[in-house]
């Protein structure tokens, strides 16, 4: 059941009162000296406005293309890609101008590879299935009204926790001596360049031909009505995305949305005494990067605060946001795949922002592999779901 709210003199008022309260919050950081929080507010309210706006939602553009042959949204996802990978081939040049080997791009979203990224990208995938989101998706539908959203965070941060309580045994015997793969190391940064550019035009060259046109009257609408009502097209939302992705992490740091939900799943756990003392090369890695909460604000909070609040806006302002009550059988299908995305992510070092879009846009091959799982998880999941009532 949802309680629409119709866009109105107050709602608008409210959505704009969000709006500045966003953007003083980021002066006032900037004013404390802290420019960094300052930076990670704007950029995660620009975020969560750019997928409020487009719906770029993982999720829903491969359903639209897996149901409908509506390759339009993963057009977008193509878009999002191809743009990052230029722009972090730009930043590559200016902080590490060859790619020696042993040598990483600082901070970027590099993964080990084994059958263990593989696994948690088909339980990531599942997971969104079943709970009908990614995690930014909830994460921005939040925003917009989505009580369902709420409770499948609550099952990511228990997953995440089943995820530290798993990690040292599966890191112990198949990840510590898992390659890290970074296609720059084995084609230059020209040669990773041009191979990732060019499956993606293949990718996109198969979308369109399996795209199955949908019938849609186009109504000529004002500017205002472009911009602040309608629906973006998804490829406007991918390169405006992939944008952002490189100024973050030229700037900050990749984006990503899972660091701050294992920091407060970790900081649960340790104080519940529920989770090892000591979790073995974890802090090796880039990615889903957690630690014990010390400090109530991090980079990736405000990120993450700035996008659920800017989506809030975004929502109010377009007439879009409506509380929306779930059913049981929703609310316990929501819990259940947020706890297997928490797992999968904290196994995988991160979801479909940190691992397959800031990953596959880093050139790491562990973006990749999670991409290809992680649509087959997914697939497979959807199928389950037509077959059984109680998971529709």
């Amino acid at each position: 059941m949802a309680f629409l709210l119709s866009p109105g003199v107050l709602t608008r008022g409210l959505a704009l009162l969000v709006a500045s309260l966003l953007i003083g919050a980021s002066w006032y950081l900037a004013n404390l000296h802290e420019r960094e929080l300052s930076l990670a507010l704007l950029l995660g309210a620009l975020f969560g406005f750019v997928l409020q706006r487009s719906k770029f939602c993982f999720f829903c553009i491969t359903r639209d293309f897996v149901a409908q042959r509506n390759s339009l949204g993963l057009l977008g996802l193509v878009a999002a890609l191809a743009t990052g990978i230029l722009g972090y081939s730009a930043v590559y040049g200016a902080i590490l101008p060859t790619p020696v080997e042993g040598r990483l791009p600082p901070d970027a979203h590099i993964g080990p590879v084994s059958w263990v990224l593989v696994f948690a990208a088909l339980v990531f995938g599942s997971g969104m299935s079943l709970s009908g989101s990614c995690i930014s998706a909830h994460l921005y539908r939040l925003g917009e009204g989505a009580l369902a959203s709420a409770v499948a965070l609550i099952g990511v941060i228990l997953g995440f926790i089943l995820g530290f309580a798993t990690w040292n045994d599966l890191y112990l015997r198949f990840i510590q001596e898992a390659p890290v793969v970074w296609l720059p190391h084995y084609w230059g940064y020209g040669g990773a360049l041009l191979i990732q550019l060019g499956l993606l035009g293949f990718i996109a060259w198969l979308l369109v031909k399996h795209h199955r046109t949908v019938d849609t009257q186009h109504t000529p609408v004002s500017f205002f009505t472009a911009w602040f009502v309608n629906r973006w097209p998804t490829y406007l939302g991918g390169m405006l995305i992939g944008s952002l992705a490189t100024v973050a992490y030229f700037r900050i740091a990749p984006l990503g949305v899972t660091a701050e939900l294992g920091s407060l799943a970790r900081t649960l756990g340790s104080e519940a005494n529920i989770l090892p003392s000591r979790l073995e090369g974890l802090d090796s890695f880039s990615g889903c990067a957690t630690a014990i909460k010390e400090t109530l604000l991090s980079t990736n909070g405000v990120f993450i605060v700035g996008l659920v609040f800017a989506s809030f806006a975004a929502s109010l302002f377009s007439g879009q946001f409506a509380f929306d009550l779930p059913d049981l059988r929703k609310v316990l299908r929501h819990f259940v795949g947020g706890i297997l995305m928490g797992w999968a992510s904290m196994t995988a070092l991160g979801c479909t922002v940190g691992t397959l879009l800031s990953g596959i846009m880093a050139g790491a091959l562990s973006g990749w592999i999670f991409a290809v799982f992680c649509i087959i998880g997914l697939w497979l999941t959807l199928k389950l779901r037509t077959r059984i009532a109680w998971l529709k």
